[in-house]
């Protein structure tokens, strides 16, 4: 049996296209949701994947339609292997888990995108800690300046509340506290 997959990111979007497609390949059942790629609760295509049997080919117009990322891709296709399920792709016809070559081919292209991911975190990494090196900040600007640690620490020192001091610098008393946590 041809089970089709459809998924849109919002609901300002519109399944039609998507729907058209996997009913000219064949598809006898369509199971369609309109959730973000990103949210791993997606009940459809649980739903999709507690009733497959044997033999039968989940079709999707775009891999990205199906997973949010190789590893995604490669848990589904592993999920529908052990049923004996087959994975295709309209878009991408070298994803095709029902012939050998789709198979293998599949499997090169994800370990190859896999392998790109972790070269782009590691890059990304070692120019981080490049630039923490060079005195680069990350994250949100200081909500106090030079002067006012300063005088956050003098008044401290004399007995002022955080809460006060918060209120007349105009920033929340936890931004107080955390100065006093901070290596002089």
């Amino acid at each position: 049996m041809r089970i089709g997959y459809a998924r849109v990111s919002t609901d300002d979007q519109d399944l039609t296209r998507q729907r058209m497609a996997l009913q000219a390949a064949e598809c006898e059942r369509i199971f369609e949701e309109k959730v973000s790629g990103a949210v791993r609760a997606r009940p459809q295509l649980e739903a999709m994947q507690g009733q497959l049997r044997a033999g039968d080919v989940v079709t999707v117009t775009r891999l990205d339609r199906l997973a949010r990322s190789t590893r995604d891709l490669l848990d589904i296709s592993e999920r529908l292997s052990t049923v004996g399920a087959g994975l295709r792709s309209l878009a991408e016809p070298w994803a095709d888990t029902t012939t050998p070559a789709g198979r293998m081919v599949l499997t090169i292209f994800a370990g190859i995108a896999e392998f790109e991911r972790s070269l782009i975190a590691e890059r990304t990494g070692e120019g981080r800690t490049a630039a923490r090196a060079r005195g680069v900040r990350f994250g949100r600007p200081p909500a106090l300046g030079g002067d006012q640690v300063r005088l956050v620490k003098r008044l401290r020192a004399e007995g002022m509340s955080a809460r006060e001091i918060a209120a007349s610098l105009g920033v929340h008393r936890s931004t107080i506290h955390r100065l006093e946590q901070e290596k002089p």
